[in-house]
């Protein structure tokens, strides 16, 4: 049994259930053995060629790789050897994600938190940002901007850890984002499917999120590396135990939501023993609950208000370093998800698009409260971190046009019940991307329609004419079904999907 690092009797110590993290372990040890992934990456420092192109091969068949092929992948410097892992990795995004790239925003819709994290401008003793919790009013007039103004039907909402934004908090701020629905320029806009990023809960109530209806959960570690996440999460605060985060995607298998989205923030410790460590919680998944992860984040620091931490670091991952962990994450994991967010900038997203990237944000503003009140507040003292993109996503999605790929806002997969094995076993096979692209155009035909800019309309259609001509070719026996819908949207319908 671990032992509680915190007071007894206090809302941070029952926030842990002690019982829900030891009947997942293995002994005293949980899955990440940290000596064993930097010997992993000690063992061959300078990769075979041959033993490359053979790891690259079973990527390509979508097959998860060892911790030792994935290191192997990370000591490689030959540049030939490193441009054929890029082109695999965009390979490998096209056979299962087909040609599009799926849509989000965050919602902040908290900053109180209990911790005291050094890198995060809302750990608890920084005095520099102004703390928020919005209403339920308050929500909704940021849901009526996010799909009523900008067009979004997914989000990804974003709590502090604080009683105030606990579970009660929660549900009731999803329900309400569900409930608005705003007419727009041809149809009407509301958000479809809200993703939730929060602190590890309990089983009890990781119940109660399932039954709202959400998506996606995530959780991301921060760092796999013990005394690394020791040193970054003081003890005395509910971040400060490593294992009840680590365990939290068990709990949540366990509670019915099986569509889990997994990250580390780069720059903490080594990025190569963090690209491992992902990899491990994701064997570690397909063991215990026979899927792994929807979704893979790989965040890098950012500058944050009153935060010196952040810009004392000597572990920042410069471009080349990142660019490289990209791609192994999307051949060690070829099945996932991948989300490139905000973070970085737009110069940046577009070079790391063609590795495998499936999912990005756009029109982004991570104060709370701040799309209501207009685009002075982009940056401002009441967020987490800097953005890197701060682009519309008018902006984002022309240029994704104008780079070929469609744009998907597609939230069919969860409504039809592809999540979990389900949608794993389809990703693997390739199946599920053929869904996708039709729902894909589906999806972008109502959101040129309702939002586009002239400009933005005119970069896209070619691409949709270039996806339908695909379709008749790929799925002939499909396109009557989607020609039907298709011109339905066009007339005003919403909401169609296979």
């Amino acid at each position: 049994m671990l032992s509680s690092p915190v007071k007894k009797d206090s809302w941070q110590q029952r926030k842990i259930k002690w019982d829900e993290i030891d009947r997942y372990m293995q002994g005293s040890r949980d899955f990440i053995d940290d000596h064993a992934l930097f010997e992993a990456l000690a063992l061959n420092p300078s990769p075979d060629p041959v033993r490359i192109r053979e790891i690259i091969a079973k990527s390509l068949a979508i097959e998860t790789l060892t911790i030792d092929e994935a290191a192997d992948l990370l000591n490689v410097s030959d540049p030939e050897l490193l441009a054929e892992m890029e082109a695999a990795a965009g390979q490998i995004k096209k056979k299962v994600y087909d040609n599009r790239i799926v849509t989000f925003a965050p919602l902040y819709l908290s900053n109180l938190c209990v911790n005291n994290c050094r890198y995060c401008g809302f750990r608890r003793e920084n005095k520099g940002i102004k703390r928020l919790t919005l209403s339920m009013s308050d929500i909704r007039r940021e849901t009526e901007v996010l799909c009523g103004d900008i067009g979004h039907k997914r989000l990804i909402v974003v709590y502090g850890e604080h009683p105030v934004s606990d579970i009660d908090y929660m549900v009731n701020s999803i329900d309400a984002i569900y409930g608005v629905t705003v007419p727009t320029r041809r149809g009407c806009g509301q958000i479809r499917r809200v993703n939730v990023n929060a602190a590890p809960l309990c089983i009890e109530d990781l119940k109660r999120l399932h039954a709202v209806g959400i998506g996606t959960f995530q959780v991301f570690q921060e760092t796999y590396h013990h005394a690394t996440y020791a040193r970054m999460h003081p003890k005395n605060t509910i971040k400060g135990n490593y294992q009840w985060r680590l365990y939290c995607m068990h709990r949540a298998y366990e509670a019915g939501v099986d569509d889990f989205g997994i990250g580390a923030l780069f720059g903490l410790a080594d990025w190569r023993f963090e690209v491992l460590g992902l990899l491990a919680h994701a064997h570690e998944l397909e063991q215990a609950v026979g899927i792994g992860p929807h979704t893979i984040s790989f965040p890098r620091l950012e500058p944050a208000e009153n935060t010196p931490f952040i810009q004392d670091t000597r572990l920042r991952v410069a471009e080349t370093d990142f660019r490289k962990a990209v791609t192994v994450l999307r051949l060690a994991v070829p099945y996932t998800g991948m989300i490139l967010t905000a973070r970085e900038s737009a110069k940046t997203r577009r070079k790391l698009l063609p590795l495998g990237i499936t999912q990005v944000d756009a029109s982004s503003r991570i104060g709370v409260g701040a799309y209501a009140n207009g685009a002075a507040d982009v940056q401002d003292n009441r967020q987490q971190f800097l953005l890197g993109d701060i682009r519309s996503l008018d902006a984002v999605i022309r240029e994704l046009a104008e780079m070929g790929t469609i744009t998907s806002f597609c939230t069919a997969g969860y409504r039809c019940g592809r999540t979990g094995k389900r949608i794993m076993d389809l990703l693997r096979s390739g199946k599920e991307g053929r869904f996708c692209k039709l729902n894909a155009v589906l999806t972008y035909r109502e959101w040129i329609d309702d939002f586009a800019s002239p400009e933005t309309a005119a970069a896209a259609e070619p691409v949709i004419q270039s996806e339908i001509a695909a379709i008749g070719r790929e799925q002939p026996e499909m396109l009557r079904l989607f020609m039907d819908y298709y011109r339905r949207i066009q007339a005003g319908e919403r909401d169609l999907y296979i």
